[in-house]
């Protein structure tokens, strides 16, 4: 008798199950219609299990990002100052590294569908605030002042969020978020309104 595992797909951990029966659902019934107990259903878990990997129903979208952005804003604590922004372009540019496509890109794409386009606005505006929050910080510690601080800080948290938004409505599998970055990061040296006095 072989040893071999049976063909076809990879058993999913829970995580990965929960946020696909999640995204079933949401383009089945929408967002609003969806419940916790819905989504644990579905996915064949208990309830205590969705809460052991998110704590809301939005989370399951978010997780992923949310898991690289708790490991940038731990880098970018730790750093004492960065006056001419290479530790920050690294730690930004590690965070969108190896973007796979996920929930939170099916989400992106099939927003109407899914009766999610607000949500996902505000749910946007927290990850980029929690982000440009720690990018703030360490713009004070190198010596700039709190309003430049927190204008560059908006500035580059916009450019990871509009990154993976742009690589997500381009189709997820065609390039990769690093290289929407790279634009964004090269769109940052040219944006519009600078230089005007009022």
């Amino acid at each position: 008798m072989s040893n071999t595992s049976r063909a076809g797909r990879p058993k999913a951990s829970s995580r990965e199950t929960l946020a696909e029966a999640a995204c079933e659902l949401f383009l089945e019934r929408g967002y609003d219609a969806t419940s916790v107990a819905d989504i644990t259903q579905r996915a064949g878990v208990s309830r205590s299990s969705f809460f052991n990997y998110f704590s809301s129903k939005s989370d399951v979208l978010w997780s992923g990002l949310d898991d690289r952005i708790g490991r940038a804003v731990d880098d970018l604590v730790v750093v004492p100052e960065d006056r001419d922004g290479t530790h920050v372009r690294r730690i930004l540019s590690e965070l969108v590294e190896d973007f796979a496509p996920d929930s939170l890109a099916l989400a992106m794409t099939n927003s109407s569908a899914m009766g999610l386009d607000d949500e996902l606005e505000q749910d946007a505006a927290l990850r980029q605030a929690r982000l440009a929050a720690a990018l703030a910080d360490l713009a004070r510690r190198s010596g700039v002042t709190a309003l430049t601080a927190d204008i560059a800080a908006a500035t580059w948290a916009a450019a990871v969020v509009a990154a993976v938004r742009a690589w997500a409505e381009s189709g997820a599998g065609r390039g990769s978020v690093g290289d929407r970055f790279a634009d964004a990061v090269r769109a940052i040296g040219r944006l519009p309104w600078g230089g005007t006095e009022t």
